[in-house]
C-alpha cells in the first residue's frame, strides 16, 4: 500500500501505456466487452493522473505526446474511413477531383486510378464507397499530403496523417493554454482534453481530422479574444474548410460584435471624462443596437465566406456542387447513428404511421436547431468571450441532441468547448459514449437502443445536475 501510494503516478502512466498500446495493436471492436474494460480503466487512470495537483505540466504536456506517439505505427482498428481519406487525396494525387467520382463506379468498370484501389474500396466499404466525399478542400489538403508521402504505401499515409493530427493537438494545447489564462481560468483544464481517452483512441487512433478544425476554431476564438477579428474569420473560415460544423456558430457572434461594441465605446468614454464606469453599463442586458458593430459582424461573415469560397474555387464545377449537397444532404435524409431524441421521434412515427419517418424529422431537426441558435443569439447574453463559447458549446450540443447521427468524433468539439466554461457534461459524455461502440460487435452491424438509453442516461443526468447547480449559484 505504501509502495503504490509512493509510486502512484508511475504506475498510473504505465498501465496507461500498456492499455493504450493494446487498444492501438490488438483490439478487435467486435470485441465489445473487451473494448469496455480498456475504455474505462483508461478514464480512471485519466481522472486521477488529472486530479493529482503534484504532476506538473511539462509531465502532462510529455504525457500528451507520448500517449499520442504509442498508436504511430497502428492501423486504425475502430474506423475504416480513413480507406477513404487516402483514396480522396490519391485521386487528388493524380490529377482527379475526388468530388466528381464515385469510388464504386471505378471498381465495378475494372478502372483503378490509384495505387492499392481494391485494398482501399474493400477497406472503405461499399457503403462509403458509393456515396460522394463530403470532406472540405483543407481536409483534401491533408489527404493529399498524405498521398504525396505515400502513394503506393497505405502504411506510410497512416503514419503521415497520423503526424499532421498530433501536430493540430499540439498546437490546441498551446493556444488553448494561452486562451484560458486569457480569460483567467486554469490553464491545467486544457488537459481534459488533451489527455482524454477518447480524444486520443478516437482522434489520433482512428484518425478523425476533428484536431485540425479545432485548431483552427480555437485560434479564431484566442485571436478574436484579442480583438483581432480579421485574423479570427480567416481562420474561422480555415476550420469550416475542415469540417462544416462550426458554420452553425455564426450567428452567435452577433452579440459579441453588436452589443460588445457598445460596452466598449462607453468605457473609452468614461475613461476619456475620467468618469467612474458604472455596474449598469458593463452589465446592462438592454444594451443600444451599434451600427458600427454590426458593419463589423457582415465583414467578419463575408472574411469566413471568402476564405471558404476561395479554398473551394480549385475543385469548382456545377457537378461538384450537386455532388457534394446531395453528399451532406444524406446525413439528414439517410443515415441513423446512437441518437437522441431522434430515436423517441422515430418510435412515434412507427406508431401512427407505421413505417420510418427519418425523411421528415431529418428536416425538421436543422430548422429547431436554427430556431434554438437564434434564440440564445438574441436572448441571451453572449457579450463576453466566456459567455461566448458557452453559447457555441449549447448550441452545438442542441444540434447534436436531436440530430439522426451522432457519430463519437463529433463529440470532440463539445469537449474542447467544455474546458472554457463551467460546464462539464461533455467530459462524462465521452466516457460513456463509449456504449454506441456495441453496435460493431454484431454481425451484421446492429444497435442495441438499451445501451443508447444508457449512454443517454447518464449524458442528460449531468447535464441537468450542472443546470441546476449554476442555478442555484446564481441565485445565492
Amino acid at each position: 500500500m505504501i509502495f503504490f501510494k509512493k509510486y502512484k503516478d508511475v504506475l498510473l502512466i504505465l498501465l496507461s501505456s500498456v492499455l493504450y498500446f493494446f487498444v492501438a495493436y490488438f483490439l478487435d471492436r467486435t470485441n465489445f466487452y473487451q473494448l469496455l474494460f480498456l475504455w474505462f480503466s483508461l478514464f480512471f487512470c485519466f481522472y486521477f493522473l488529472i486530479k493529482n495537483k503534484k504532476i506538473d505540466v511539462s509531465t502532462l504536456i510529455g504525457l500528451t505526446i507520448l500517449f499520442r506517439l504509442i498508436f504511430l505505427f497502428s492501423i486504425p482498428n475502430l474506423s475504416q474511413d480513413f480507406y477513404r481519406f487516402i483514396w480522396d487525396g490519391r485521386m487528388i494525387f493524380e490529377g482527379f477531383n475526388p468530388y466528381l467520382s464515385l469510388p464504386q463506379t471505378f471498381i465495378e468498370q475494372q478502372k483503378y486510378p490509384i495505387d492499392e484501389a481494391i485494398n482501399l474500396y474493400n477497406g472503405m466499404g461499399e457503403s462509403n464507397g458509393s456515396h460522394y466525399t463530403n470532406y472540405p478542400p483543407i481536409n483534401q489538403l491533408c489527404f493529399l499530403i498524405a498521398a504525396i508521402i505515400g502513394s503506393k504505401s497505405i502504411f506510410a499515409s497512416v503514419i503521415t496523417m497520423r503526424l499532421l493530427i498530433i501536430l493540430a493537438d499540439i498546437g490546441i494545447l498551446y493556444y488553448g493554454s494561452k486562451l484560458l489564462e486569457k480569460l483567467q481560468l486554469n490553464p491545467r483544464n486544457i488537459f481534459w482534453y488533451a489527455l482524454n481517452p477518447f480524444i486520443i483512441i478516437e482522434l489520433t487512433g482512428n484518425l478523425h481530422f476533428e484536431p485540425v478544425m479545432l485548431f483552427f476554431l480555437i485560434l479564431s476564438l484566442y485571436k478574436l479574444h484579442q480583438q483581432k477579428w480579421i485574423w479570427a474569420a480567416i481562420f474561422l473560415g480555415c476550420s469550416v474548410s475542415i469540417k462544416l460544423i462550426p458554420l452553425l456558430f455564426l450567428p452567435l457572434f452577433y452579440q459579441w460584435f453588436v452589443k460588445r461594441n457598445v460596452i466598449a465605446n462607453e468605457m473609452k468614454q468614461s475613461l476619456f471624462n475620467n468618469e467612474i464606469i458604472s455596474s449598469e453599463t458593463l452589465h446592462n442586458d438592454n444594451l443600444k443596437f451599434s451600427f458600427n458593430g454590426l458593419i463589423k459582424l457582415f465583414t467578419f461573415y463575408l472574411i469566413i465566406l471568402t476564405t471558404i469560397l476561395i479554398l473551394f474555387l480549385p475543385f469548382y464545377s456545377s457537378e461538384f456542387i450537386n455532388n457534394y449537397a446531395n453528399s451532406v444532404s444524406l446525413w439528414f435524409r439517410n443515415f441513423e447513428f446512437n441518437a437522441s431524441f431522434y430515436y423517441v421521434f422515430r418510435e412515434i412515427g412507427y406508431l401512427f404511421r407505421g413505417y420510418n419517418e427519418i425523411a421528415i424529422i431529418g428536416k425538421i431537426a436543422p430548422i429547431l436547431t436554427i430556431l434554438f441558435l437564434l434564440i440564445i443569439t438574441f436572448f441571451r447574453k453572449n457579450t463576453s468571450t466566456k459567455q461566448l463559447i458557452t453559447a457555441l458549446l449549447f448550441g452545438l450540443s442542441f444540434y447534436y441532441f436531436t440530430t439522426t447521427t451522432m457519430h463519437p468524433w463529433y463529440l470532440a468539439t463539445l469537449i474542447i468547448l467544455s474546458i472554457f466554461t463551467k460546464y462539464r457534461f461533455p467530459i462524462i459524455w465521452s466516457l460513456v459514449i463509449i456504449f454506441s461502440y456495441q453496435a460493431y460487435a454484431n454481425n451484421p452491424w446492429k444497435e442495441n437502443l438499451w445501451f443508447v438509453l444508457l449512454e443517454y442516461i447518464f449524458v442528460y443526468g449531468f447535464l441537468i445536475w450542472e443546470l441546476k447547480k449554476q442555478k442555484l449559484i446564481k441565485s445565492s
